[in-house]
């Protein structure tokens, strides 16, 4: 049984438009700025705009692909879309991090002075400003739509902001003190931080391409739901998942074996339906009739003897 009707699709469209064009802009600007400036720090955030671009564009093509309806050889959706373009996101961010260290360890080494700071101050803090309000936009579309995409870019430009604020502590340092070596410094810090980034962002998605149950606490309200509903003996084998904005739900419902198809089909509907009611995103429930009392292999008990 299908749940509810796919959720508006503009928000999360408009939001993944305007973060590829502002991403873009920013990536251009700050190579430039660090060509100017040779600031290794600056580097960092033109790096970590890099792979803003490179991420906007997985998202732009993630959730469009994501929107798409089943058809033939996707019965379940292509909401796993969403979930390719977060670990990309995160494998990109990652690459970026480490390429960064290795520049950062080298000018440790090889110190050289940084020309024009206040031209690389001056286009770090507009880059703070164009990320704050990405995010700030980010987070309300992802809050009314749940992608799973939109997540991971809205967690890039959040650790832009960090990367900005440390950049700007760095050419300010060097301006000050006049010591080559702040800058690496900085550099390194954020490459580190870069790559603590990555693996949050990339949790979320890989919990969904590997079919993650959905926590305890839900599975339990699914399983109370069901149960209270009327002429529902027993429920077992349930399973869940998520794609994108999408929950599937499957589980085998116990009835009484005396009741007629018809009957049995109607308690059906009415726990799924108990289950579509408990979440705000679309929901796919599937019920699967059984005899109360039958036994049968369950895949409960492989479960719960895995897990010994």
């Amino acid at each position: 049984m299908q749940g509810k009707n796919s959720l508006d699709t503009g928000p999360r469209r408009l939001a993944s438009r305007v973060s590829l064009v502002v991403a873009i802009i920013l990536v251009v600007v700050k190579l430039v700025a660090w060509i100017v400036t040779g600031s290794v720090a600056l580097l960092s955030s033109a790096m970590d705009a890099l792979v803003d671009t490179a991420a906007s564009l997985a998202t732009f093509f993630g959730v469009r692909y994501a929107e798409r309806p089943p058809d033939h050889d996707h019965r379940f959706g292509h909401g796993k879309g969403e979930a390719v373009a977060g670990f990309t996101q995160a494998t990109l961010l990652a690459g970026a991090a480490l390429a960064l260290a290795a520049q950062s360890v080298k000018r440790l080494f090889f110190p050289q002075p940084i020309q024009l700071i206040g031209l690389g101050l001056g286009v770090i803090f507009a880059s703070l400003i164009a990320a704050s309000g990405l995010v700030v936009m980010q987070t309300v579309v992802v809050r009314r739509t749940g992608s799973t995409a939109l997540a991971a870019d809205r967690a890039h430009y959040a650790t832009d902001i960090a990367v900005n604020l440390a950049v700007l502590a760095a050419l300010g340092v060097t301006r000050l003190t006049g010591w080559e070596r702040t800058d690496p410094i900085f550099a390194l810090v954020i490459s580190a931080y870069m790559l603590w980034n990555s693996r949050a962002i990339a949790l979320d998605p890989l919990k969904q391409l590997l079919d993650h149950e959905l926590s305890s606490e839900e599975r339990r309200r699914i399983s109370d739901a069901v149960l209270a509903c009327p002429n529902v003996r027993g429920v077992h084998d349930l399973r869940t998942r998520y794609a994108g904005d999408r929950i599937f739900v499957e589980f085998h419902l116990e009835v009484d074996g005396n009741i007629t198809i018809d009957e049995g089909h109607a308690v059906g509907d009415a726990a799924e339906a108990s289950v579509e009611r408990l979440f705000a995103s679309i929901v796919e429930v599937t019920a699967h009739l059984e005899p109360a009392g039958i036994k049968d292999e369950r895949l409960d008990d492989r479960v719960n003897i895995t897990s010994l």
